[in-house]
């Protein structure tokens, strides 16, 4: 196995003006929500600086003075104050976790919009499990930041800003005393910054290779235990385990350390301020209720410092997550449309490939010069051996790639001047590897297209010889089916695909060795359905199985990228080349296997 594993670079910066602007594109369209939740959180931040001011009046006006019935009539007003602050913060978490959840939703579907418009080289480079990872938890990480990381900053420095100013006012000696104590904060913030950023990137570093190993050891699962590699796969996952431990149980040293620092040196202020008030009350330059409020101002102080921790850690893991989904918003490997597409309502089936080349890197050509043309309504049959450029001619042909050299036409128009949906609603396919979806047997027939009704699903399924076995499942064209159609044969499935394809009615259809993979009892009805599908359309057949195409009006022979033979099945024998061979070589196969 593979001992690189690939990831995603990250910043380590907690902040990043650009990215900051550009998540901000996203919310403007909820401006109004954000602005009601920063003002919900100013009004709330407002009442909590209120709170022990109003227990200063209480303890200096009516404790003190034993005023008991003018406490009753001011406790109605101090619960007024914290009842209005409850319903403040409820209404702000609402609206701010509202906010998140519109925003999530808006990010999300740009990037399955964004998806959906990338060339097929795009997925063939990348990781599914990451591409999922960017819509879901990258995006989460995001939502964090706004509604537990931005809005939230708003409120702590409104807040510090307000008690800042209420212990100047209230006393300002020891208002200067606590100032004091402000550089030994931004000093030890710096410092934990410093170290966290670093555990952070390694930790996220250590995390990747993990979730890699992890995925790799699963996926390849089958070969660790034929080949008895399971305790040489446990070392090693061992190995990365602990070097994950290490790192997250440094990554908690340095919050463990951060935290008691904080505490330190409110303790430290408050003893200073027990101290010097002490003197003062006996002196009667300060009062009781003052040093009440204070206390309570000073707790309030360092709350938001205490929680810079967790702020910087959300702050952090957002703008990496910003900017992998930047990224990936970003990537231009598109097959774009003509700016002016032509309209056809009507395609006859005529295709023609005029010298195409093609290369998936660079100048690695895996189709050289190839040229050849089906008529309408004709069945034409691509040979060759794996890895010949076959199924590359189709990927062409649908557009999930374009040519370097050469064009290719459908009904004499270059397809590059088609919009590419209007060349893939004329043309259906059915590969070896039958993909299903989870859902029932008429979403995978239908796929969404409402236009397809039910007796259409059946109509097509009973054309094709899929009815029968679908009528003996529990719950017939509802029954669900799992991931990919685990619940289904091989059969089963290819059926399916088969009237999927009759039920879109394309008038260019592609069957990319659709009997590779099938036994040959059921292969004598796939070859049924395959005639019943394939009546009165062009059908371009990839084989696998010779057999099955020698009723072809013609077939190619792909060696290499390159057409080397062209012709009838007949004119093809009579030429004892390379389809002879082929051909050859798999009836001397069939009859050992019948012997």
């Amino acid at each position: 196995m593979n001992n690189t594993f690939d990831e995603d670079e990250l910043t380590g910066k907690a902040y990043d003006a650009r990215i900051f602007r550009r998540i901000m594109t996203y919310i403007l369209p909820f401006k109004f929500t954000f602005i009601s939740a920063i003002l919900l959180l100013l009004l709330g931040s407002g009442l909590q600086v209120v709170q022990p001011y109003l227990t200063k009046i209480a303890v200096d006006k009516y404790i003190i003075k034993g005023d008991f019935h003018g406490l009753i009539r001011f406790g109605w007003l101090f619960f007024g104050v914290i009842f209005s602050m409850g319903i403040t913060i409820f209404f702000q978490r609402y609206i701010s976790n509202m906010l998140g959840q519109k925003f999530m939703k808006s990010l999300r579907m740009a990037i399955f919009t964004h998806l959906q418009e990338l060339s097929l080289s795009f997925f063939n480079k990348n990781p599914i499990g990451r591409l999922v990872t960017r819509a879901t938890n990258d995006v989460q990480a995001i939502n964090e930041m706004i509604t537990s990381g931005v809005i939230a900053l708003v409120g702590d420095v409104f807040r510090l800003s307000g008690i800042a100013v209420v212990l100047y006012l209230l006393n300002r000696e020891l208002a200067l005393l606590t100032y004091i104590f402000i550089p030994l904060l931004i000093i030890a913030s710096f410092i934990f910054r410093k170290y966290a950023r670093v555990t952070y990137r390694e930790s996220r570093r250590r995390l990747a290779k993990l979730n890699a190993f992890l995925q790799e050891s699963i996926s390849g699962m089958s070969i660790i235990q034929v080949f008895n590699r399971e305790a040489r796969m446990k070392a090693r996952f061992v190995r990365l385990n602990n070097d994950y431990l290490k790192i997250n149980m440094k990554s908690i040293l340095i919050y463990s350390l951060f935290y008691p620092s904080v505490d330190f040196i409110l303790n430290i202020t408050l003893a200073l301020i027990l101290y010097f008030s002490a003197s003062m009350i006996l002196k009667a330059t300060l009062t009781i209720g003052v040093l009440v409020a204070y206390i309570q101002y000073i707790d309030q102080f360092f709350e938001p410092i205490r929680d810079l921790s967790n702020k910087y850690n959300i702050m952090q893991q957002a703008m990496a997550s910003s900017e992998r989904i930047f990224k990936l918003l970003d990537t231009k490997e598109i097959i774009p449309d003509s700016k002016y597409p032509v309209k056809s309502e009507q395609t006859k089936g005529n295709v023609k490939f005029e010298h195409v080349w093609f290369a998936y890197n660079d100048d690695d050509y895996v189709l050289k010069d190839v040229s050849f043309e089906v008529k309408a309504g004709q069945t034409f049959a691509i040979v060759g051996a794996t890895g010949a450029g076959k199924t590359s001619l189709m990927n062409l042909l649908f557009r999930f790639y374009d040519a370097n050299k050469g064009r290719i036409l459908i009904d004499d128009i270059d397809i590059r001047n088609y919009a590419k949906r209007d060349i893939r609603k004329r043309m259906a396919i059915v590969l070896q590897d039958v993909f299903l979806f989870m859902g029932d047997i008429k979403y995978n027939i239908r796929l969404g297209n409402s236009e397809i009704s039910d007796e259409k699903i059946q109509e097509c399924a009973r054309d094709i010889g899929a009815d029968e076995f679908i009528k003996r499942l529990t719950n017939e064209y509802d029954e669900p089916i799992r991931e990919r159609g685990a619940t289904l044969s091989v059969g089963q499935r290819q059926l399916i695909s088969f009237a999927r394809a009759l039920a879109f009615n394309p008038q260019i259809l592609v069957l990319d060795e659709a009997t590779a993979s099938i036994d040959p009892e059921t292969e004598s009805l796939i070859q049924k359905a395959m005639k019943r599908l394939m009546k009165g359309r062009t059908s371009i057949i990839i084989a696998h199985r010779l057999s099955t195409i020698r009723d072809a009006d013609n077939i190619i022979v792909i060696d290499r990228g390159k057409v080397v033979e062209n012709g009838t099945h007949e004119e093809l024998m009579k030429l004892k080349g390379v389809y002879y061979k082929l051909y050859m070589l798999q009836t001397l196969e069939l009859k050992r296997k019948e012997a």
